[in-house]
C-alpha cells in the first residue's frame, strides 16, 4: 500500500478558535445594528471571511458600499487577531498532539487545510507549526469549501492522491468538500450535525485502539463497519 495523506482542518479541529470569531463577529454585527447568534455563527463555520460578512448583512438586510465592507472585514480580522494573540499550546483539542506524534512516527504526511487566513500565526501560537509539511489555507485558494480547491491543493502539496488523502473536519462545508474530493472524511463533533461523514467523533480521544493505523495501512471499505458504530454523539 502507497503512502497516505492526513489533512486537518484547524479551527474546532486542532483549536477551538470558533468562539473568538463568534465574539468578533457579534461585536461587529452588532456595531451595525445586526443581532448574531451562535446558531447564526454555526453556519459560518469552514467560511471565508469575505462570505462571511456577505452572510452576515443578509440577515440584517443591510447594503454596504464596497469600501465599507473592505474597513468592516478589516475590523473584524484586528479584533479576531487581538484575541488569538493570547493563545497557546493549552488551547489544542484533546488528542490532536498525539494523533499527530503517531502519524509523523508512522512517517504519514501531514498537512492544514483551513480557511483561516492566520492559520500560520495561530499554529506557531499553539507550537505546532513544524508538525504540517504542508500548510494550505485561505491565503492559497479562492473557493471556499464545500468547494475542495483547499484539500486538492493540499493533497497536491504532500505528493499524495485525492483517493489516498484523509480529511479531519468539523463543519458540514468541509466535509462535503473531502467526499467531493473522494476524501476519506473524518467529522470531528457531532453526529446529528456531521453525518455525511465517513466516520464521526466527538474529538480525537473516542477514535478507538488501532484505527489510525488502519487508516494508514487500509483503503475506506476495508475498515472495519465496527468502527463506524464509534460515531459518538452526546
Amino acid at each position: 500500500m502507497g503512502k497516505k495523506g492526513f489533512i486537518f482542518d484547524l479551527d474546532g479541529v486542532i483549536v477551538d478558535t470558533a468562539k473568538y470569531h463568534f465574539l468578533a463577529w457579534k461585536a461587529l454585527a452588532n456595531s451595525i445594528g445586526i443581532d448574531f447568534s451562535h446558531q447564526q455563527n454555526e453556519q459560518l463555520k469552514g467560511v471565508s471571511r469575505e462570505q462571511s460578512l456577505i452572510k452576515i448583512l443578509a440577515w440584517g438586510n443591510k447594503k454596504l458600499s464596497q469600501d465599507e465592507f473592505l474597513s468592516l472585514m478589516a475590523k473584524k480580522n484586528e479584533a479576531y487577531l487581538e484575541y488569538i494573540s493570547n493563545m497557546d499550546d493549552s488551547e489544542i483539542l484533546p488528542a490532536v498532539n498525539e494523533t499527530l506524534k503517531y502519524l509523523a512516527n508512522q512517517r504519514q504526511p501531514i498537512a492544514l487545510g483551513s480557511a483561516s487566513k492566520n492559520s500560520k500565526q495561530i499554529l506557531k501560537k499553539v507550537n505546532l507549526l513544524e508538525k504540517f509539511d504542508a500548510i494550505v489555507d485561505g491565503n492559497n485558494v479562492t473557493k471556499a469549501k464545500p468547494d475542495p480547491e483547499v484539500f486538492l491543493k493540499a493533497a497536491q502539496a504532500i505528493n499524495v492522491l485525492p483517493e489516498d488523502c484523509v480529511v479531519f473536519e468539523d463543519s458540514v462545508a468541509g466535509i462535503q468538500a473531502a467526499n467531493t474530493a473522494h476524501m476519506i472524511s473524518i467529522g470531528i463533533g457531532e453526529a446529528s450535525v456531521l453525518n455525511e461523514a465517513d466516520f464521526i467523533f466527538k474529538d480525537f480521544t473516542y477514535m478507538p485502539p488501532g484505527f489510525l493505523y488502519k487508516l494508514t495501512t487500509l483503503k475506506k471499505d476495508a475498515i472495519n463497519k465496527d468502527d463506524r458504530s464509534n460515531q459518538h454523539s452526546s
